[in-house]
């Protein structure tokens, strides 16, 4: 698989001023309290609200993304996962900002694994509000093969011990609708269970990774209100499936705190870190 060279160095920007009504849609899906009006700022990961490409419904793909080849590299493996991101934090964005979105294509690779070939494709994504740089995000995107009849699950990775605290969530399809509802993500696996057990394998519904994520740090700023977050970052490890409680937890380590969420067996299903 090549012939991805042309998409490194492709540009895409988006203007947009910050509306409340995504965010007062998150907060109510993660059950939280709070006002949403002009001048709130943004919680880490608000940023995934936005920006999300408004394709028109013909241009969608069978999986629920838009149509390959257009500002990311038409590579044809069936599944997609947003695999990690790194996020550092520079100024606040609120609620009514016009912010600029400018993305980059910074690298695509295609590597033969265990479970057959893989391709990476890394987006540098810069928000500024009037030429001020407000966040930085080095996303990382993996498309692999349909797994083969009884291919077995990644081994797994035991969650550390020493956890200061210990939330216990269960995603359900409610969730699941309402989070892909607000971020505007059609991929079908988080929503149409046939769909993702008929074509994309799974043996079910596929909990986002980034709403993983945005769990961790809404965890970790209830047990640390006061600490200013500076940076933050997340790697998927294992798929995880509505219905499947998952514990929300974290210690320091000695540059910040190491969060991770763990399934019921003690697997890491999400790691991610958070730097003052």
């Amino acid at each position: 698989m090549t012939g991805f060279d042309g998409w490194i160095g492709r540009i895409e920007t988006a203007v947009a001023q910050l509306d409340g009504w995504p965010l007062a849609g998150l907060y109510a899906a993660l059950d939280q309290a709070g006002t949403v009006e002009i001048g709130t700022a943004l919680p880490p990961t608000g940023q995934w609200l936005y920006f999300q490409p408004l394709v028109p419904q013909a241009g969608l793909g069978p999986d629920g993304h838009p149509e390959r080849g257009g500002f990311l590299p038409p590579i044809e493996l069936p599944r997609r996962m947003w695999a990690a991101s790194e996020i550092t934090f520079h100024r606040p964005m609120c609620v009514g900002d016009t912010v600029e979105k400018r993305s980059r294509i910074a690298g695509v690779s295609v590597k033969n694994g265990r479970t057959g070939t893989l391709a990476f494709v890394t987006v540098n994504h810069s928000y500024l509000k009037g030429g001020l740089l407000m966040l930085t995000e080095v996303q990382t995107l993996v498309y692999r093969e349909a797994p083969a009849p009884g291919e077995p699950a990644p081994p797994p990775q035991p969650a550390p011990g020493g956890a200061l605290w210990s939330h216990r969530v269960v995603p359900d399809t409610r969730l699941l609708f309402r989070y892909s509802a607000v971020t505007f993500n059609a991929h079908r696996i988080h929503y149409d269970e046939p769909y993702a057990r008929e074509v994309e394998g799974y043996p079910g519904l596929v909990v986002h990774g980034q709403l993983t994520a945005t769990l961790l740090v809404d965890a970790f700023r209830q047990e640390r209100p006061t600490m200013a977050i500076g940076g933050f970052s997340f790697r998927a490890m294992r798929p995880v499936f509505a219905g499947t409680p998952v514990h929300l937890e974290g210690a320091e380590d000695g540059k910040g705190y190491a969060l991770w969420a763990r399934d019921q067996a003690g697997a890491v299903v999400v790691e991610a870190k958070i730097r003052p």
